[in-house]
Parts: C-alpha cells; sequence; structure tokens
C-alpha cells in the first residue's frame, strides 16, 4: 500500500462552508512527481431504510439543486460534530418522516465520492417504526413529500431514475438480497 500513497506538501483551503469544505492539496505522487489533489472535506452522513408494519419502504422526495431535479431516497442527512451516526440516523428519520424508532440495525458504510471527498456515509435501518405524537421541527431550507412504496415499485423508480442516487440503489439491492434469503 506504501508504494502507492501520496505525501501531502502543501494545503491550501479555498472554502469553508455550512456543509463542505475545499482544500487543494499539492503531493509528491509515487514516482517522485508532484501534482494538485482538489479535495471536500465532509463531516459524515447518516441514511436510514425505514420500514412500515405492512412491508412498505418510507422515502423521501426531494428537489436537488445540483441535479435540477427532484430524486425519491432513503432519508439522509449530515452528521453534527460530535454526534453518533445513531443518534444522527434518529434525528433524521424524524425530521423527515414524523417517525421514530428505538431498533436500528446497522447495514454498512461507504465512501461516497473517494475521489475528490472524503465523506463517509453510514447506512442503518429499521423495521420498527413509531409515529411521532408531535412532528420535529427539520431545516428551514429542506422540502420533502414522503412515499410509501413495496419493494417492486421502488425497483420501478430505480429503472425510471426517480431513484438515482447510490444510498438509495444501495438500500434497494440491500432489500432484494434480504428477499431472496428469505
Amino acid at each position: 500500500m506504501k508504494k502507492l500513497e501520496e505525501k501531502t506538501i502543501n494545503t491550501e483551503k479555498i472554502y469553508n462552508g455550512k456543509v463542505v469544505k475545499l482544500q487543494v492539496d499539492e503531493v509528491t505522487l509515487p514516482n517522485g512527481k508532484t501534482s494538485a489533489r482538489e479535495i471536500i472535506k465532509h463531516p459524515g452522513a447518516v441514511a436510514i431504510i425505514p420500514i412500515t408494519k405492512d412491508n412498505k419502504i418510507v422515502f423521501v422526495e426531494q428537489y436537488r439543486k445540483p441535479l435540477e431535479k427532484t430524486l425519491v431516497e432513503i432519508p439522509a442527512g449530515k452528521l453534527e460534530a460530535g454526534e453518533k451516526p445513531e443518534v444522527t440516523a434518529v434525528r433524521e428519520l424524524e425530521e423527515e418522516t414524523g417517525y421514530t424508532t428505538s431498533n436500528l440495525t446497522y447495514v454498512t458504510s461507504f465512501y461516497t465520492s473517494p475521489g475528490f471527498a472524503d465523506e463517509l456515509m453510514y447506512i442503518y435501518m429499521t423495521d420498527q417504526l413509531e409515529a411521532l405524537q408531535e412532528n420535529v421541527t427539520g431545516d428551514d431550507d429542506e422540502f420533502v413529500e414522503l412515499l410509501e412504496l413495496t419493494l417492486d415499485e421502488a425497483k420501478i423508480y430505480v429503472k425510471d431514475q426517480r431513484i438515482h442516487d447510490a444510498k438509495t440503489n444501495y438500500a434497494i439491492m440491500y432489500l432484494e438480497t434480504l428477499e431472496m434469503m428469505k
């Protein structure tokens, strides 16, 4: 592994935003030459696969400005400083869906875009949802609509590219695998 390692010579901080930080690292390559690496620093994120009592998956539909369109996704959100992923999962579930749970199962974690970002996404699942008595206020600039779909309906959304992001596609493949193992 060491033979592929790039050594950082210098870091130039470009932008420090609400969600991400951008920096440019000057690195020494394994062959001794130098290059620049544009890097997005991200605090990490959590997604949750919520399953209702009647075996439907709870999704949120929201507008994604970078894509200039809406996507249907599993609930997800950014880790807050010092927050454990399980806490983020429940918080996002409550804010985005109006459900809560006291029973989470860790599924996996993965880097979303390792070529330019350090974001680590954690995925949890629950099939023990409880409706909240009062809605929890989420982010002021976040607007979502809820959908509850069967796994077969979700697969149609994938085919139609209404579901078109990595975390949600992963969730659907994971649930499909669980179905096959029954």
